[in-house]
């Protein structure tokens, strides 16, 4: 076994020592030198070699934003995990860090009560990203396994994978019936933010059913991130509120620390928020949604699951496939990390397994499915690997 090289970069001497000591409890995990800022870790990462950077995002000298600026200049597959503090302008940053090319980030505790809950917060968070942006590193019993077999790692608070087993191969389903879509439901986690500003601008403002969206943040940033991707699409994109009711060509982003799930109201479908148990460790979690949308839309919901770690929205899409509904999934070769997608790919529940670029178009096209709507095509906005506007 290898041991995943990791460097930390805060200019916290607290902060350093804990998320020090908490990797040092893992033994595939080697901290190989922490830095007091941007300006030093730069220097440092041309000595040690790490295989991972945490990076805080406001320090002294060099901040992390440029930081990472530069040092995409020289290793542009150098994973980064972001260090932000939960307020608005640290989640600012922080999507400001992910459209700059940080791979993903993890929130400083902060009321969680005691220094040991912080820990554990930041062990919960810290230890599944670092191993899963670091495949074939780190873990004992699968040394000696091929690279792209060790694709992905089950996060150490997540619950016990259901199936398939990480090594199967890609298994499309026999599709079902085609039936006219109604709603579009995605699902999307680690790289999702870049994901759905490279995807959602390739909707066109003439999109006949709604858009409903689970991406696994906390509060404010799922805010920020509708806000974000408002201004760059041609489809509005509002943080969803209780009571919301659907309408076609607008996406709804789940709220941070709320379950989304839809319910027919007379004629009418209109949004549920709830802090209901959490599923797959998350909340919100893309299971709830689409769960939700196949109990309201039967056979009419398209359900696409993007970049992300873990499984969160398999079994999402068993309810949508069984009820006779339609599923995509990313391909691995453009997810950041191909676990939910992964599963849904081996699992034999989707329909296609998709490059990024590719996803809207194949949306627009099953969309456009029993339509008369010849003006309905993709957006003019469309830009592969687009990264998320700053």
């Amino acid at each position: 076994m290898r041991k995943i090289r990791v460097l930390v970069v805060d200019d916290a001497v607290v902060v350093r020592k804990i998320v020090t000591d908490i990797l040092a409890e893992d033994p595939g995990i080697e901290v190989v030198g922490v830095a007091a800022n941007g300006r030093i870790a730069l220097a440092k990462i041309g000595q040690l070699a790490p295989d991972i950077v945490t990076m805080d995002v406001e320090m002294p000298e060099m901040d992390g934003i440029t930081a990472l600026t530069e040092l995409r200049k020289t290793h542009p597959k150098l994973p980064v995990i972001m260090f932000s503090t939960l307020t608005e302008r640290g989640a600012a940053a922080t999507l400001d860090a992910l459209s700059h090319g940080a791979n993903d980030y993890v929130t400083k505790p902060a009321n969680v009560g005691s220094v040991a809950a912080g820990m554990d917060r930041v062990r919960t968070e810290l230890l599944p990203k670092i191993k899963s942006l670091c495949p074939g590193l780190g873990l004992v019993d699968r040394a000696s396994a091929p690279r792209d077999a060790t694709r992905e790692k089950r996060p150490a608070s997540s619950t016990p994978f259901l199936a398939p087993p990480a090594q199967a191969p890609i298994k499309l389903c026999k599709p079902n019936t085609p039936q006219r879509i109604d709603a579009l439901v995605i699902g999307v986690s680690t790289g999702g933010p870049n994901a759905l500003a490279a995807m959602i601008p390739g909707l066109p403002s003439s999109l006949p059913v709604p858009v409903l969206i689970v991406q696994h943040m906390p509060p404010m940033f799922t805010r920020l991130l509708a806000e974000r991707l408002s201004a760059t699409c041609s489809i509005g994109v509002s943080e969803a509120q209780n009571g919301d009711k659907l309408s076609p060509g607008h996406a709804w982003i789940a709220p941070g620390n709320f379950h989304m799930e839809v319910a027919r109201s007379g004629t009418d479908v209109r949004i549920v928020t709830h802090q209901g148990p959490q599923e797959n460790s998350c909340r919100p979690a893309v299971d709830v949604l689409f769960r939700s949308a196949a109990a309201v839309y039967g056979p009419h919901v398209l359900a696409v699951v993007l970049t992300g770690m873990g499984q969160d929205g398999y079994v999402g899409c068993q309810t949508v496939f069984g009820a006779g509904g339609q599923c995509l999934a990313q391909d691995e070769q453009t997810s950041v990390v191909w676990g939910m997608p992964g599963f849904v790919a081996r699992g034999g529940v989707a329909e296609a397994v998709l490059p990024l670029e590719e996803v809207a178009g194949e949306i627009v096209r099953r969309v456009q499915r029993f339509r008369p709507l010849p003006s309905l095509a993709l957006s003019h906005h469309l830009a592969p690997k687009r990264a998320l506007a700053v």
